[in-house]
């Protein structure tokens, strides 16, 4: 939730454009790969950055987004072009009453011809989060980090509770980051209603989901560059995990006790361990 007075949308686009920056710094954004969205249920003045408009029909309808404001990045655009060049890569769309249909609005320097091809699991996951939570803000984004991406190919990480438990194994902030584990999510091809759906089910559960073989997408109700810091977190437990069968499994890692003396003495609930 963001409270009054809300940031500038200048402010919106910046962070977005951090967030993508420090995605590509970690190697989880290869080319056009990865996308982000915000969802904003206050009044934003768009004209300035973005005076072109036209009506749309949405991927899907969502009426509980009726009247707010959704920042996405286009098709094709790179991540970490969005900060230099934010009204180039990313475009406005209000939802109309109904949520079937909306405007978008694009700059005269729009690069692009659509919003991004997951734009039904990033409305689809606003509307049930912020539904969930009654937040006036939402960010979300889906990244390809290297690490997690590759050991979602290895059958015995296939599963959430196997996954979580050896990606939060390595350092004490994960579990804090976690609580409930990361999901993991069966592949399914890019775009498609199988994927939004089980996304969407997946992220009730947990503050990040794992598509096999693809990447992950995770959320922050507070900034945007609070979901980038969650992938960043996964992704380091990922790397040290990789290291870890490099070298023939030979660390330990947190044990289960240890982590639930870390969370009984900073009174965190969790369901990992």
């Amino acid at each position: 939730m963001i409270e009054a007075p809300y940031p500038e949308l200048e402010e919106i686009m910046r962070k977005m454009g951090d967030a993508g920056k420090r995605m590509a710094e970690i190697d989880a954004t290869e080319g056009a790969a990865g996308n982000i969205s915000v969802c904003m249920r206050w009044p934003v003045d768009l004209s300035k950055h973005f005076p072109l408009v036209k009506d749309i029909e949405l991927p899907l309808a969502v009426p509980g987004l009726a009247g707010a404001t959704v920042l996405v990045t286009g098709s094709g655009c790179r991540l970490r072009d969005v900060l230099a060049e934010p009204t180039a890569n990313l475009a406005a769309v209000t939802v109309d009453e109904g949520g079937k249909t909306g405007k978008i609005y694009t700059s005269p320097l729009c690069s692009f011809e659509r919003p991004t091809s997951e734009f039904n699991s990033h409305l689809a996951v606003h509307e049930d989060q912020m539904r969930i939570s009654g937040s006036n803000f939402l960010a979300v984004l889906h990244a390809q980090p290297i690490h997690i991406t590759f050991l979602s190919q290895i059958p015995r990480y296939q599963n959430t509770q196997f996954f979580s438990q050896h990606l939060l194994r390595w350092e004490p902030e994960t579990i804090f980051n976690f609580p409930t584990g990361i999901g993991f999510m069966p592949f399914c091809v890019p775009g498609t209603p199988e994927l939004m759906e089980g996304n969407v089910e997946l992220l009730r559960k947990h503050n990040m989901v794992v598509w096999a073989k693809h990447g992950v997408m995770t959320f922050s109700d507070q900034s945007v560059v609070r979901a980038a810091d969650r992938i960043e977190y996964a992704e380091t437990g990922a790397k040290y995990e990789c290291l870890n069968l490099q070298f023939g499994e030979i660390g330990e890692g947190l044990s289960a006790e240890d982590v639930r003396q870390i969370a009984k003495f900073h009174n965190l609930e969790q369901s990992v361990f």
